[in-house]
């Protein structure tokens, strides 16, 4: 069984930095220069901080002498925020036959305006069966209708098209 690694587990702190050389920044942001490995460890503890590796890629290493635990909450905070900004679109799909009735297309709409409202995106399908597939032209009135009837608050996002037995076409809110 494997172990997947965190994002903490990556960042090297004080004797777990491989590096015998790095570019070493004190703790109020000054960079103190390029300097031994045994040296930055003796700044960091003679100012009872931790010696962390920030960009362990550089050439060479980049270290700043802060508190390690103080240094992990920030990261947790920024990744939180990230995650508050994120908006997660979901594609609802609402399908139709060719010779669905007035009435229940009415109430389809219904529930397509209301997916839009929410900030949905929709996916309009229209499925085709046995010799129903020699008669696409009715599919695509159908899908006609359906989208003139919710284009005052969708538009579309992808045109109409065949995919094997089905017709479809996605829609979004119009901004």
């Amino acid at each position: 069984m494997k172990q997947v690694k965190k994002q903490e587990d990556k960042v090297r702190v004080n004797e777990n930095i491989r590096a015998k050389e790095l570019r070493l920044i004190s703790n109020d942001g000054k960079l103190i220069g390029i300097v031994d490995i045994r040296e930055a460890l003796d700044i960091a503890e003679k100012s009872g901080m931790d010696l962390v590796e920030i960009s362990p890629k550089a050439n060479p290493p980049v270290c700043k002498i802060i508190d390690y635990g103080k240094y992990k909450y920030e990261q947790q905070k920024r990744e939180k925020k990230n995650k508050k900004k994120q908006h997660v679109i979901n594609v609802k799909e609402v399908r139709f036959r060719p010779h669905t009735d007035t009435h229940d297309i009415e109430t389809k709409v219904r529930k397509i305006r209301e997916f839009i409202e929410n900030g949905d995106r929709v996916k309009i399908s229209i499925m085709f069966r046995g010799r129903e597939m020699a008669h696409q032209e009715m599919g695509m009135e159908t899908m006609q209708h359906v989208i003139s009837l919710i284009d005052d608050i969708a538009k579309i996002d992808k045109a109409p098209r065949q995919e094997g037995r089905f017709l479809t076409a996605y829609l979004a809110a119009k901004k």
